[in-house]
């Protein structure tokens, strides 16, 4: 019943569609962040936490054993949930604006494709053809480190984090900015059905002589009570 709900789900196109991503660039230039309200329903975000106990997944890291943290991580594979697979693809494109629209703000060369498989076919020349879309899950006491979804050679600098459930306090989204001159945090107001894009590893900011480039990580405080289950977007592939 799960899957043939998620095949169902025609219209994330069309959610997309209708935000306005003249002001998510501008969220994204000023903070390297930017959250799309609401634009999962709550029968979708049902649906994509009940994946967890799924056989769709090609790998299962328990943070712990790692110093990443404390919960549970499990790597999706090929082929993806129909929903999971839309969200990427249909996402990537918009954020390939904001992507090279950034390239050109750091005197970098580097092209994005417009569409996201011909990202992927370059991911898959550098060997990285694993997929990455991840479904995280936190209970009472656990958070992550924070860090950067950085596998291999070939990377997107966006990604995207959809919340699934709202049944805990704390667990918020931090993120780090560090810069030449600063160095700060974000704690990102998120709710269910939300995503939240943010940068994975530098994005720009205009210093006194141009722009310079501003390293981001991203983690999550502990849970005080209750239960944190996100779907996270990675849009390159690892090795």
């Amino acid at each position: 019943m799960t899957d043939a709900f998620l095949e169902q789900d025609a219209a994330i196109d069309l959610r997309l569609a209708s935000c306005d991503w003249t002001d998510i660039q501008k969220d994204m230039d000023r903070q390297g962040w930017s959250v799309l309200s609401g634009l999962l329903p709550i029968e979708i975000t049902d649906c994509l936490a009940l994946l967890w106990d799924s056989a769709r997944f090609r790998s299962r890291i328990i943070m712990e054993r790692y110093a990443f943290g404390r919960g549970e991580y499990r790597y999706f594979t090929y082929p993806l949930p129909p929903v999971i697979q839309t969200l990427r693809h249909s996402l990537y494109p918009h954020l390939a604006v904001i992507a090279n629209r950034w390239n050109r703000m750091l005197g970098m060369e580097y092209i994005y494709p417009a569409g996201h498989a011909e990202f992927l076919a370059r991911c898959h020349a550098e060997g990285q053809s694993r997929p990455t879309p991840l479904m995280l899950n936190y209970k009472e006491s656990d958070y992550c480190c924070l860090h950067q979804d950085l596998y291999g050679p070939v990377n997107f600098p966006i990604q995207a984090v959809a919340l699934l459930t709202d049944t805990f306090t704390g667990g918020e989204l931090v993120l780090t900015h560090q810069g030449r001159d600063e160095f700060k945090a974000d704690v990102v107001p998120l709710r269910r059905g939300d995503i939240v894009l943010f940068a994975v590893n530098e994005r720009p900011t205009c210093g006194r002589r141009g722009y310079v480039r501003v390293k981001m990580r991203h983690g999550v405080s502990e849970i005080r009570s209750g239960h944190r289950r996100t779907l996270g977007i990675i849009f390159h592939d690892a090795r």
